[in-house]
């Protein structure tokens, strides 16, 4: 198996794994931006997946092959409002932003399971008939090599989490809402004084974080799984979470950030099929995303700086 052979695979699959990872990690910048620390990212992904697939399950007949699609607006929809629960406990009721986020993901994951149980009389759902299927980009995909390598055999989900990656950071960087934003996560009092609504912009980011949040986990059930059990989303949230930190908790980082973990985890998958490979452990592959993450924070957080109202409650008047 030639260079060339190995990139076919590898690069469609790490495309494929980071989509996810890209549109969860885009949420949570939005919302730590804004000052709110959301750690809840796992179980906004994991509300997006069971929704999306429910949705899809329920409509397909009705929808045909637009299921998928719709499913993930769906998603989106599930996972802002789900998000609302972290918005009211952390900015209006200012409780512990930690702690939210991890309600968040325990009750995610229990009342998802509990609704599974309820509607389908066992733990997992069925298999979805309308995924996101692999698709060639006319045009590009003529290009020598890179059309060959980047524009053949992968995924639409994956190409529009790049776009919408280069968006944020369009949005966060060159706009005045971006620029709003990013001021109540630095300085909430300085953004207050000049008449800028903390609370309003926090609360846009952390339903920002949930609809991105969902959109995530859909795309993660409707491309890779096909279906929702309680290992559908098994740590690709928290994987989000490290890609925006690794990142320096800016969009286009955090893509980039997010394609290695996505690397990582095609890795896993695919990499017995490597003759250089095939000799090691398969449980080696298996855990290395999660080693390749731990890595790669210890080497980077320090020099990361988190905006410096992130997890800091606002109340109007203090300093």
């Amino acid at each position: 198996m030639g260079l060339m052979d190995v990139l076919l695979i590898v690069i469609p699959s790490s495309l494929l794994w980071a989509a996810p990872l890209i549109f969860t990690a885009l949420g949570g910048n939005f919302s730590e931006r804004a000052g709110v620390v959301n750690i809840g990212l796992e179980g906004l992904m994991l509300m997006g997946a069971f929704s999306s697939i429910v949705f899809n399950l329920t409509f397909a007949d009705s929808l045909g092959a637009w299921t998928p699609w719709i499913a993930l607006l769906f998603a989106m929809v599930i996972g802002a409002l789900f998000s609302l629960l972290h918005a009211v406990a952390s900015i209006t009721f200012r409780a512990d932003q930690t702690v939210s986020g991890v309600a968040i993901n325990l009750l995610a994951a229990g009342l998802a399971m509990f609704l599974v149980k309820l509607i389908y009389g066992k733990g997992q759902t069925d298999t979805i008939q309308y995924s996101f299927k692999k698709v060639d980009i006319p045009v590009l995909k003529d290009i020598p090599v890179i059309g060959e390598l980047f524009f053949t055999n992968t995924y639409w989900t994956s190409y529009l989490a790049i776009i919408v990656a280069v968006i944020a950071w369009f949005v966060m960087y060159k706009t005045p809402f971006g620029l709003r934003l990013r001021s109540v996560g630095e300085h909430p009092m300085a953004a207050d004084t000049m008449g800028i609504n903390v609370t309003k912009m926090r609360y846009i980011g952390v339903i920002l974080s949930g609809a991105f949040g969902g959109i995530g986990g859909a795309v993660f059930a409707q491309s890779i799984t096909n279906d929702f059990t309680h290992a559908t989303i098994s740590g690709q949230g928290f994987m989000a979470l490290a890609a925006l930190i690794f990142g320096k908790w800016n969009p286009l980082g955090a893509m980039g950030a997010a394609l290695f973990f996505g690397f990582a985890q095609s890795l896993s998958i695919v990499g017995s099929s490597f003759p250089f490979l095939e000799n090691v452990p398969n449980v080696y592959l298996l855990i290395a995303p999660y080693v390749l993450t731990i890595i790669a924070l210890t080497g980077f957080i320090g020099r990361a700086e988190a905006p410096k109202a992130s997890g800091v409650p606002y109340i109007k008047g203090s300093r």
